[in-house]
C-alpha cells in the first residue's frame, strides 16, 4: 500500500467564493470539482475544499485530513492492526472506494482509493 496524495480539508460556506484565492496561491485550477450528498468538494493542489451549510458538515464522518492510497483494503487491514476504529465505510462515491477511521489516538481521516481513471488524470 503506498499514499499517493494528502490533502488538508477546507470547509467554506461558499466554493466559488473559496476558489479563486487558492487559485491563485496553488497556481493551477481545481483537479476536481463535484456534487457530493450535501456538499460541494474541489481538489485544487493539496486541499480539499468542502462546501456546504455547518448543518452538512454536522452530517459527515469527521476527519482532519483525506489521504489517497493505492490500495484501500489493506489500509483497512493496517488501521485495524493497530487498534483502529472504522467509523464509516467501506462504501463507493463518485471518486471510488473510501472510509473513515478513527486511529487509537483519537485523530481521524478518510481515505481514499481513486478509480484508476482519476488517479491517472491527477497523479499520473
Amino acid at each position: 500500500m503506498t499514499i499517493l496524495k494528502t490533502y488538508a480539508r477546507l470547509w467554506t460556506g461558499n466554493l466559488d467564493e473559496a476558489l479563486p484565492l487558492l487559485t491563485e496561491l496553488v497556481g493551477a485550477a481545481p483537479d476536481l470539482r463535484l456534487e457530493f450528498g450535501p456538499v460541494e468538494l474541489a481538489a485544487i493542489g493539496d486541499f480539499l475544499v468542502i462546501a456546504g451549510p455547518a448543518a452538512a458538515a454536522a452530517t459527515l464522518p469527521p476527519a482532519t485530513t483525506t489521504v489517497i492510497v493505492s490500495d484501500l483494503e489493506q489500509v483497512h487491514r493496517t488501521l485495524s492492526s493497530h487498534g483502529a476504529e472504522i467509523t464509516f465505510g467501506p462504501a463507493v462515491g463518485p471518486t471510488g472506494s473510501y472510509l473513515f477511521a478513527r486511529h487509537a489516538d483519537g485523530s481521524e481521516a478518510e481515505y481514499v482509493q481513486w478509480k484508476p481513471e482519476l488517479e491517472n488524470r491527477i497523479l499520473r
